[in-house]
């Protein structure tokens, strides 16, 4: 069982690192194997909605993103941590999710996913329910814990006073590797849930009489 752990801070030691760092007690705790990759720092552009990415198996852009996909593709549960800025994640996480989530062929079903949020006040709410759309749009079971997951500080170190948010992450990672363990049992005793042709419906339409 492993987890993969985005950390989206451009601080590598800050206050989101100090969350991450009690989900990785946890997890350890809890026998399973996790790998952070930090990327606050890289140089990671947005999407340009080229369509490469369906004709090559990967984005176009060879950065990071492409760093990140076979480990995406290897992890049994993805958790995506960000500082708040403006009452949303840090962009470059943003210009990665969107690709990473897009270039990615793999099929993402039950993989358990799951974010966390932290910011010196507000706008922690608003960061979670955008975050949390890339797990609920590609079939990905969301690790719930006792509160939002979210921790407050502002200054390098405040996280650490934190006692409810730190406690949210250790039940945020308790629970989701327990979803990991019974999805994988799952998986063997009654294999994946039956999958659907996409059907594409979009919403401008010519008018057929023009035709």
């Amino acid at each position: 069982m492993k987890v993969l752990i985005i950390n989206a801070s451009p601080r590598v030691n800050g206050n989101t690192a100090t969350a991450v760092d009690e989900l990785l007690k946890t997890f350890k705790e809890e026998g399973v194997e996790t790998e952070v990759c930090q990327i606050g720092n890289k140089d990671i552009r947005g999407c340009i909605a080229c369509g490469k990415c369906a004709e090559l198996g990967h984005c176009v852009f060879n950065d990071t993103v492409n760093e990140l996909a076979p480990k995406f593709e290897a992890a049994d549960g993805l958790i995506v941590a960000s500082p708040v800025y403006y009452a949303s994640a840090n962009a470059t996480l943003i210009a990665c999710l969107d690709r990473l989530f897009f270039s990615t062929p793999f099929d993402k079903t039950m993989k358990v996913g799951a974010c966390v949020v932290v910011a010196r006040r507000g706008g922690c709410s608003a960061t979670f329910d955008e975050l949390n759309k890339y797990f609920t749009i590609s079939g990905m079971p969301v690790a719930s814990s006792s509160y939002w997951n979210s921790v407050h500080g502002r200054e390098i170190g405040e996280a650490a006073y934190d006692a409810e948010g730190l406690q949210t992450m250790r039940k945020l990672a308790r629970n989701m590797s327990f979803l990991i363990k019974c999805i994988a049992l799952g998986k063997e005793k009654y294999a994946m849930p039956k999958n659907e042709p996409w059907l594409p419906t979009h919403f401008i339409r010519k008018d057929l009489s023009e035709q």
